[in-house]
């Protein structure tokens, strides 16, 4: 449970990476438009009907900058769901591989007390 909810929030935080950062700024680098005050009806970080208040609109080498961190971030935060997944499946395995060992001991154990009190009673017989 811990894995699939940790994994789930990791999806969440690379879904909004994605959203925030990586569409909007690719809709502004294939635009071509830098330092423009509205593009197309949003403001230059990607805000629809945003007034641009006292944001200013980012030049080329930081528009580039900005979605480079983001597909950065999106690469780890997917690197983190799969590290998770592998963690969630490690843990299952040994999980079953102790189950597997607990089952085997145990019948061990009455098959070493069966052959015990067959001894012993053959002894009392005698």
């Amino acid at each position: 449970m811990l894995f699939d909810g940790a994994s789930l929030v990791l999806y969440m935080c690379g879904f909004v990476v994605y959203m925030a950062n990586i569409v909007k700024g690719l809709r502004v680098v294939s635009g071509g438009k830098y330092d423009v005050e509205r593009v197309e009806g949003e403001v230059a970080v990607g805000v629809k009907g945003g007034t641009g208040g006292d944001e200013k609109p980012l030049g080329r080498d930081d528009s580039l900058k900005v979605l480079a961190a983001s597909n950065t971030i999106l690469a780890l935060v997917l690197v983190g769901v799969l590290v998770l997944q592998t963690g969630q499946w490690y843990a299952e395995r040994k999980q079953t591989q102790e189950i597997e060992q607990i089952r085997k001991d145990k019948t061990a154990a009455n098959k070493g007390n069966g052959s015990t009190q067959r001894a012993a009673s053959a002894k009392k017989k005698a």
